[in-house]
């Protein structure tokens, strides 16, 4: 009998350990990550599921106007590390999380993720006269704030992305919207 309890309660124990442990790497999701602020030219975030480093997507501006030839300027802070600010790598500016930039017309760019360049996005001037990047969210256009990729395996060069979520504002209501996305 007593051997029977003690099995009981050893099952108990790994079962509550178990629940334990899937709530503490549910709340290790995307809403955990720490969100970048005090950028004034910050278009977009890109965070990714391996660690909080944090890939910032800024118009790139210079004595006040914004470089046509090289709109966007791309960088990282480290936050897994010391919050340090630092350039991506040649390798991650290429084929990773770079962009490439299209001129459409006057205040109107189209951007491709070098990494997937059937997918594109849009700078644009919004109606306050600021830029901002564009995408169809839930159906329909809003400013991208964040990009989050949930990565399931693959290899450091070739990630293999389970899913990704869009979060932006929509323009004409100023209230957050959001959109999960398979297969991108």
């Amino acid at each position: 009998m007593n051997q029977i309890l003690h099995t009981m309660i050893k099952l108990v124990f790994f079962l509550q350990l178990f629940i334990f442990t899937s709530l503490i790497s549910q709340a290790q999701d995307s809403t955990a990550f720490p969100t970048p602020t005090g950028n004034p030219n910050q278009l977009f975030f890109l965070q990714r599921s391996q660690n909080t480093n944090t890939i910032i997507y800024e118009l790139n501006v210079k004595n006040g106007i914004m470089d046509t030839i090289e709109p966007v300027h791309i960088f990282w802070i480290c936050y897994a590390e010391k919050g340090q600010r630092e350039e991506l790598n040649g390798l991650q500016r290429k084929y990773a999380y770079g962009l490439a930039t299209k001129f459409i017309s006057k205040d109107h760019y189209e951007l491709h993720f070098l990494a997937n360049k059937k997918y594109f996005l849009l700078l644009m001037k919004g109606l306050d006269d600021k830029y901002h990047v564009y995408d169809t969210i839930n159906q329909k256009e809003a400013i991208v704030s964040r990009i989050y990729l949930q990565l399931k395996g693959g290899s450091t060069l070739s990630p293999k992305i389970d899913y990704v979520t869009f979060t932006g504002i929509d323009p004409d209501s100023g209230k957050e919207v959001f959109e999960k996305r398979h297969n991108l």
